[in-house]
């Protein structure tokens, strides 16, 4: 029976995912629906309250998609997101937890300490909802924005475990000293960090020395990730913490064995996010839950529209350069998701008083939390002007699994582009490195030679290396939508971002300071926008809009020219 209703529960999940896309209802929040439907007051009736093994469940489950996003957050982000993210993670957190527990402590008629218990249980935001928000809904932001609220979902878990443990420990001890919660927040972040950091280094060395079967090398990486988990979770660090520095320390060059983890880990991810849910689904029972929902709807509203918002200006705006609009999505992407409810679980096992109004008000937070915001985050993306256009990709690509490091991949593309249609492959613009391996038209495959003509419809299959992808790109981009979205974001004209600014000024007769003499275009934008650019940053500069399309670390390579 165990068998039949979990495997009927996870194929539904799925199969009820065409939901998303038709509705534009967060994944989400269908899993939880789906999980309640099947509890104790829905249509399959089980009755499951054993929040010992929800807890376990809980945590092997955020391990896991904490490890997968931090296989796929690059460590060249953090050059623009590291700084705001710990701020926020921490600081940010805290102002949180303390303004939806004054509001809690106001609604509820509660004591200080229980108020900000509520406050410190959803003052996380989640990094399943963050990391599976962005990237399912296909929301193309700047790297400085995404990079910031990935990073932050990755690292704000042991503030809020700090300060939910902190406050169960004074309702339910008198042993709690200011001493004991220093040291107990320094264990977490400090153990945390060095364990994961130093525990992926050894996990990626280990894997780039190994031969094993391809399927190995995802199983040995889980293992070893949830070995780092317990270890920093047994000496008192945070576990969350060390496990998604570890996958970031592994996932930070694109080796031939990445290759074979990160599209196993794909299905693992999810399939952890629907288990979790559903889990935590059937944990609830809605009858008890309606007692708190007009109560709860305030606490998020309170949330959404003014803890966050704050907690997002004070601990970002004075201290790093960012927009107004780019402060208004990351106030909104605040997203709530399993974390404060995996936290609420803990008065439960903790024995507190009326632990039950601590799990329905979290539970409640975290349903309006993923609806009002989860539901709305394309239209609040465009509204805030955070998106920038796709670019062209491959349609497939693969490592080879030739070499250890720095392998060579195939890409496959489809000609699109009418100006390669009758151009002889020998006058392609190629990368040094790059050559065609096979050439498909009408579904029979041609051995390519210098003097192959190509015709639109082709497929062709490109072996290279990764430094070699944005040249291909360009070589192919031929979605005539494609490229008009890129021309009405970017602009008609492209420059270079080391042309002298005085030169630029002479060109189309503008203006400079003696101060501006001597720098160049992109040093000029990468100052104004507070030394690290992204593609997208554009400055107004004598009734122009000056777009960076293109960036090489905090070097500005190419810069569009919009006109209003």
């Amino acid at each position: 029976m165990l068998f039949l209703l979990s495997g009927s529960l996870i194929a539904l999940s799925i199969l009820a995912s065409r939901l998303s896309s038709l509705f534009g209802l967060p994944l989400l929040i269908i899993f939880l629906a789906l999980g309640m439907l099947a509890g104790e007051d829905g249509v399959l009736g089980i009755q499951f309250d054993n929040y010992s093994v929800a807890f376990v469940i809980g945590h092997l489950a955020l391990a896991m998609i904490l490890l997968d996003g931090g296989m796929r957050t690059r460590l060249k982000t953090f050059r623009v997101g590291f700084k705001p993210a710990l701020s926020m993670a921490t600081v940010g957190v805290f102002i949180t937890s303390g303004v939806v527990g004054l509001i809690a402590m106001w609604i509820f008629d509660l004591t200080l300490v229980e108020g900000l218990l509520i406050g410190a249980i959803v003052g996380s935001t989640d990094a399943a909802a963050v990391f599976s928000m962005l990237r399912g809904q296909g929301i193309n932001i700047n790297e400085r924005v995404g990079a910031t609220l990935e990073i932050e979902s990755g690292t704000n878990d042991p503030m809020a475990i700090f300060l939910t443990l902190m406050f169960i420990q004074l309702l339910i001890s008198d042993e709690n000293t200011v001493l004991g919660n220093v040291l107990f927040f320094l264990q977490q972040f400090g153990f945390g960090i060095g364990i994961g950091l130093l525990g992926g280094w050894l996990v990626k060395r280990l894997l780039n020395k190994l031969e094993l079967v391809p399927g190995l090398y995802s199983l040995l990486a889980l293992a070893l990730g949830f070995t780092i988990f317990g270890m920093a979770s047994w000496v008192g660090g945070s576990g969350f913490l060390a496990i998604y520095l570890c996958g970031l320390m592994i996932g930070s060059e694109n080796t031939r064995q990445l290759q074979h983890i990160l599209p196993v880990y794909d299905g693992l991810a999810w399939l952890s996010q629907i288990g979790l849910f559903l889990v935590l689904g059937m944990l609830v029972t809605p009858t008890e839950l309606m007692k708190y929902a007009l109560p709860s709807l305030v606490i998020a509203l309170a949330l959404i529209f003014v803890a966050r918002p704050l907690a997002v200006v004070l601990s970002v705006k004075p201290f790093f350069k960012f927009r107004w609009r780019e402060i208004g999505f990351i106030s909104w992407v605040g997203l709530r998701g399993a974390v404060p409810i995996v936290l609420a679980i803990f008065p439960v096992i903790g024995g507190v008083e009326n632990s039950s109004m601590y799990f329905n008000v979290a539970f409640a937070v975290v349903l309006l939390s993923l609806l009002i915001q989860g539901g709305t985050l394309l239209p609040m993306a465009k509204w805030m002007r955070v998106q920038i256009p796709k670019k062209a990709s491959p349609r497939q690509r693969g490592s080879l699994g030739i070499l250890p490091e720095r392998d060579y991949e195939m890409f496959v593309y489809k000609v699109e582009n009418h100006r390669l249609d009758e151009q002889p492959i020998r006058l392609l613009r190629f990368p040094s490195g790059a050559m065609i391996s096979a050439l498909f038209r009408n579904e029979e495959m041609i051995h390519p030679k210098g003097s192959t003509r190509l015709k639109l419809g082709d497929i062709l299959c490109v072996i290279s290396r990764e430094e070699d992808l944005d040249n291909l790109n360009e070589l192919f981009n031929g979605d005539n939508q494609l490229n008009q979205k890129q021309l009405a974001f970017f602009g008609s004209f492209v420059l270079n971002g080391d042309a002298m600014l005085v030169d630029v000024a002479k060109a189309y007769g503008l203006t400079i300071s003696p101060q501006e003499v001597g720098v160049s275009l992109g040093e000029f934008i990468a100052r104004r926008v507070g030394g690290h650019p992204v593609v997208g940053d554009d400055i107004d500069w004598h009734g122009i809009h000056w777009v960076v399309n293109e960036v090489d670390g905090d070097t500005v390579k190419k810069v569009g020219m919009r006109l209003y």
